[in-house]
């Protein structure tokens, strides 16, 4: 499946793998307040770098973001993660908005279920919507154009319509 189609911009199954490996890796030295010597890239989106360990190395990765972002610390002073600096609390939204959209992404064009707890995507719904309020054409290189959702529809989809996406994707 790693050719398959994704919601994501165009990227492919793989692409997107790799993003999530690489944004795993960058949002936990940003939580850190860690930077890597030349500075943080962003997170490439390229099949090829996968690992032969990818099953494994990205849920580890993962455990270790969520681990890094459960510090109280992670979310004060600043952050830099992909070459942009910003607060802590801020760059944590981004982490979680990067890991509930992009894990959609991923088990939507994989064909399985995403469950994740409504409270998380409420308030990063409440983060992502202040930043796109005055922006209705998207905001380049984060966003698309939201998609209209209903204001009763669940949570989970109202985030993904903010983001560009369409929650009924197939």
């Amino acid at each position: 499946q790693l050719t398959a189609p994704t919601p994501c911009g165009g990227m492919v199954l793989g692409a997107l793998l790799d993003h999530v490996n690489g944004l795993a890796q960058a949002f936990t030295l940003g939580a850190r307040k860690m930077v890597p010597e030349g500075g943080s890239p962003a997170p490439s989106a390229d099949a090829s770098r996968l690992d032969p360990d990818w099953r494994e190395q990205i849920p580890a990765r993962l455990a270790v973001l969520a681990q890094a972002w459960a510090d109280p610390e992670a979310w004060t002073g600043l952050a830099e993660v992909g070459g942009v600096t910003s607060p802590g609390d801020a760059t944590g939204m981004f982490a979680l908005d990067e890991v509930l959209v992009h894990g959609w992404d991923l088990a939507v064009a994989s064909g399985q279920s995403f469950e994740i707890d409504t409270r998380l995507v409420q308030a990063n719904y409440e983060f992502v919507h202040a930043l796109v309020s005055g922006a209705p054409d998207g905001i380049p290189g984060l966003f698309g154009p939201p998609v209209p959702v209903p204001d009763g529809a669940p949570w989970l989809d109202r985030l993904i319509g903010l983001t560009g996406r369409d929650p009924h994707w197939t």
